[in-house]
């Protein structure tokens, strides 16, 4: 028999497992293209997993937005390679995904967030490719990059990443949009690959929808440490208050 609490008022508390339930679907009611996205991502690593290694790159590569997917399939080659990794590494998407896109969409809304994110991926793949794109036309670059494997959620990633730096207020704006430009940056400078080019681009565009963030509440994470600080001195005032 399933025990219920009385409350005070008359009530009956609810299962714990019923309160778990209700609190997992407000929150994933709240990002709800994330999600479904972390949903896709889950198969598709799935898939990838078992996925003999001899063909995954010819599988990728038909699923990637590398220059022949884009020449011949552009609509599919977008898509695809927005959901499909090179590694079946979900556990890590996971937490990314609720590091910066799970706060990103709670913050922005579904439509402004995704706005976002796939503008980063498209135009971020475009950008890096065009530049492959390029470099085969000069011979500077070989030929066998217009069919490399160029899939995963990173442009989308650095572009939402670059948003959400203006969710923080003050200093703290500064010093997360300068970290997140060195981070970006390094890679870039040092290896030069079409990748690292795709990413800081990603992170450019991000920082473009200052727009989005108008009116948008901020936060200061010297708030939480105020917060902690002012609760810490309550007990004491109230001691003191009824030592009088």
């Amino acid at each position: 028999m399933q025990q219920q609490a009385v409350q005070g008022g008359g009530g009956r508390t609810e299962h714990p497992a019923v309160r778990a339930w209700r609190w997992i679907r407000r929150w994933v009611a709240a990002a709800p293209g994330t999600y479904v996205w972390l949903l896709l991502l889950a198969v598709t690593s799935f898939v990838v997993a078992r996925i003999d290694p001899a063909n995954l790159h010819w599988f990728l590569a038909k699923r990637s937005t590398n220059i022949a997917q884009l020449r011949s399939h552009p609509l599919h080659a977008l898509i695809a390679s927005a959901v499909w990794t090179a590694q079946a590494d979900f556990l890590f998407y996971f937490v990314i995904f609720h590091v910066f896109h799970v706060p990103a969409e709670r913050w922005l809304g579904t439509l402004r967030w995704l706005t976002v994110a796939l503008t980063a991926h498209v135009l971020a793949t475009f950008i890096s490719e065009g530049v492959i794109a390029w470099g085969v036309g000069q011979g500077r670059l070989p030929p066998k990059l217009a069919h490399t494997v160029d899939v995963g959620v990173s442009y989308a990633l650095a572009g939402v990443e670059g948003v959400l730096t203006y969710r923080f207020a003050g200093r703290w704006r500064w010093a997360y949009a300068g970290g997140l430009l060195l981070f970006y940056l390094v890679p870039l400078v040092r290896s030069h690959t079409f990748t690292d080019l795709g990413h800081f681009c990603a992170v450019l565009i991000g920082l473009g929808f200052h727009g989005f963030a108008a009116g948008r509440p901020t936060w200061d994470p010297a708030d939480l440490w105020r917060t902690r600080r002012r609760r810490a001195r309550t007990p004491v005032a109230d001691d003191r208050s009824k030592g009088s």
